[in-house]
């Protein structure tokens, strides 16, 4: 099989990184660039050997899939112009501006009979795929996402900008209709919410509080799920995490607790009301999550396998991203 011809539209901060990787991609040819600045698409085509285009016509001749990472108000015009052309796509997050856009796009992929796939990073985050494993009946989800002002993505709040990856991986892990949504933010340097918080209940009972703000002056992205059985915490930015589960009658004879008891370790063994709290790492296979995201979407696109993130399953989260933003406003 030839090797998938590839190319961005927009080479900012984001874009440039989609270049990069899609310029070292095994079974890739990375043969355009379009971008609405000539000069920077000049310039990072010439790094990675592609050709920057003059046009969006000219780049979709070039290209059987592309990656878009413009600003989110072209997301619908530039991701359906290619798809009428006969390219998979993928898009970064959010889908677009509102939920009808989504929907169309949405659609006219399935016509089309192309990929679609849209850019919610962190379900190709190892650390994800390691709570899988682990996953029974979420009962309540903490989620903190925090960054210094990023100086991008401002025409968007920080609820369409950074909280829409956690609610779309809740809306994953939880599969439930939603039963309520309170929400709260305040704006510090943009128009819209800069910190913002909600909490989510679902009708199987399960309740999720994320908080999120782009003017912290750490970066933190963590989530903790709990269930009946512990509960699990993860670090997407570290990609590391442990579960801490009650230790069982039979615990005491395993070879495993007793290596924990040998260890001395308070951080893996601990006691509370006479019952052992064992703390055990969750075994992650670290790795960039963009290079697995956009690995992930050329072989879409050669085999017509269904992505990670659909269409549909982006305008879910960005339904309920409006929503609560729409809430916030209205404070």
């Amino acid at each position: 099989m030839s090797p998938i011809r590839a190319g961005v539209v927009g080479t900012g901060s984001i874009g440039k990184n989609h270049a990069r990787i899609l310029a070292d991609l095994p079974d890739c040819t990375f043969t355009a660039i379009y971008d609405a600045n000539p000069d920077t698409a000049r310039e990072i085509a010439g790094q990675y050997g592609a050709k920057p285009t003059s046009s969006l016509e000219e780049f979709a001749s070039l290209v059987d899939a592309a990656t878009v990472a413009t600003p989110t108000p072209t997301h619908f015009p530039v991701a359906s112009f290619l798809l009428q052309q006969g390219r998979h796509v993928l898009v970064e997050k959010p889908i677009t501006e509102n939920t009808a856009d989504a929907h169309a796009l949405s659609l006219l992929a399935q016509q089309k009979n192309l990929v679609l796939q849209v850019g919610h990073i962190e379900r190709f985050n190892p650390a994800l795929s390691a709570l899988e494993a682990k996953l029974n009946q979420p009962r309540f989800i903490e989620s903190h996402r925090l960054s210094p002002y990023p100086n991008r993505s401002t025409e968007i709040g920080v609820v369409l900008d950074l909280m829409i990856h956690d609610l779309e991986i809740i809306l994953h892990l939880v599969r439930s209709p939603i039963a309520s949504v309170d929400a709260v933010g305040i704006p510090v340097l943009s128009k819209g919410e800069d910190i913002a918080n909600a909490r989510i209940r679902f009708e199987n009972g399960c309740v999720a509080n994320v908080t999120v703000s782009r003017v912290s002056p750490e970066r933190l992205r963590k989530i903790r799920v709990f269930q009946k059985d512990g509960y699990l915490s993860l670090d997407y930015q570290k990609q590391e995490g442990f579960f801490y589960r009650l230790a069982n009658s039979a615990e005491p004879e395993s070879s495993l607790f007793k290596k924990l008891l040998a260890s001395r370790d308070e951080s893996i063994v601990s006691e509370f009301a006479g019952r052992k709290i064992v703390r055990e790492p969750v075994l992650i296979e670290k790795g960039e999550p963009l290079r697995r995201e956009l690995a992930s979407f050329l072989e879409c696109a050669r085999t017509g396998i269904q992505p990670k993130v659909t269409g549909h399953q982006a305008t879910a989260a960005l339904d309920l991203a409006l929503q609560i933003t729409r809430q916030i406003e209205s404070l």
